[in-house]
């Protein structure tokens, strides 16, 4: 079986889940293409050589660009900080190398748009790690949506918040840099903009709410010493989709509690579907019809073999998918697409669209009025 060569960049969480995405893709799979893990790059050689043994890579290095020159490297795979993006894809798209890079793309729409640019102009194949737009839910609302079995779309809600900056003491880290984009808008807020555009279509006017809460941080654990707070705890707007539909969206870091309230609510005319990803496996939804008086309600819908690609991982519905499981998913869809099989999505120009609503959400909030997306 032909392999295919992954150099990753990064050896964080999302490294971690995109190493281990690969081994499990070709574990639970019958992959047209064997992914082979060559090489990783870190910020420098020995934190590379530290984790490139339990990760499963070859070789590891503390230059990314070596890592990008290497003939053994086919894809490369980007889990850096948000700044290091754009330069890391623009060198890969000139050496001709498919690019699979983890959201939130580049700083801002503009950035993105040069990614864009680059890579269609050298026709390199892009991916980005938008990985809750591969849960077997989400396509199943987007398959409920399409058929019309809830009617016409008349309005989406959509939230994603989580408590891991909650806390004032936690110390200042590169998510809060502006130069590496926005805050939870970005960070958080991009992945339920992904769903809202996948399942609702395109958004085409917003206008936003953002806000900064704790004001100052640490500069390190523990620390006395404190860094201002640039960039946004909380965000929200209302929006208009190209159908006509109309909702809302939120995003915050600072919501105590809240550990993957990953969460969205489409109303039709004849019905509502519901989606929580700290529920993943579930869907609740509402038809108006075929109900008998006083028997009205949501049902519970569990994923299972039926639904999408669920049936690789477990023959029994009901058994619940993780993480790292939809992540696996999506490495999937990446061989596929570099087998020549359904192109991947979202890809660069998707993932600028909703670096487009991102940026549009928070000029808005400055400006204080609604703002036409593509006036980005």
């Amino acid at each position: 079986m032909k392999t295919l060569g992954i150099g990753l960049v990064g050896s964080g969480f999302m490294g971690r889940s995109h190493a281990y995405a690969f081994r499990a893709a070709d574990a639970v799979f019958d992959l047209p293409v064997r992914p082979s893990l060559e090489v990783l790059a870190d910020i420098d050689d020995n934190t590379a050589a530290k984790a490139a043994p339990s990760l499963g890579f070859a070789r590891s290095t503390g230059d990314w660009k070596a890592l990008i020159a290497d003939p053994a490297v086919d894809l490369v795979d980007i889990t850096a900080p948000n700044a290091l993006h754009k330069p890391i894809a623009l060198a890969a798209i000139e050496a001709g190398k498919p690019v699979y890079c983890e959201k939130p793309l580049a700083p801002n729409a503009a950035e993105a748009g040069q990614m864009v640019d680059a890579a269609e102009r050298n026709g390199v194949m892009t991916a980005v790690g938008f990985n809750y737009l591969k849960n077997p839910m989400v396509a199943l609302a987007r398959e409920i949506v399409d058929s019309g079995e809830i009617g016409e779309i008349i309005s989406f809600r959509g939230i994603h918040a989580e408590d891991y900056m909650a806390d004032p003491s936690a110390p200042h880290t590169w998510r809060l840099e502006p130069a590496g984009g926005h805050g939870v808008v970005a960070d958080l807020g991009s992945h339920i903009i992904s769903i809202a555009r996948h399942i609702a279509g395109p958004i085409t006017s917003v206008v936003g709410q953002i806000a900064t809460v704790v004001a100052e941080r640490p500069v390190r654990p523990g620390a006395s010493e404190t860094r201002p707070v640039e960039v946004d705890d909380q965000a929200r707007a209302l929006i208009r989709f190209d159908n006509g539909a109309t909702g809302s969206i939120e995003a915050s870091w600072v919501s105590p509690g809240r550990k993957m309230t990953l969460a969205f609510e489409i109303t039709g005319t004849k019905g509502t579907i519901f989606v929580d990803h700290e529920r993943m496996s579930e869907l609740q939804l509402y038809t108006s019809t075929g109900q008998a008086a006083g028997r009205q309600g949501f049902k519970t819908i569990l994923a299972g073999p039926e639904h999408s690609v669920y049936g690789a991982f477990c023959p029994a519905p009901g058994h619940q998918l993780g993480f790292n499981d939809i992540k696996t998913i999506e490495a999937r869809a990446l061989m596929l697409a570099l087998a020549d099989g359904p192109p991947f999505q979202p890809d660069f120009r998707e993932a600028w669209e909703i670096q487009r609503v991102v940026d549009a959400i928070v000029l808005s909030a400055r400006e204080s009025r609604w703002l036409t997306v593509t006036d980005i």
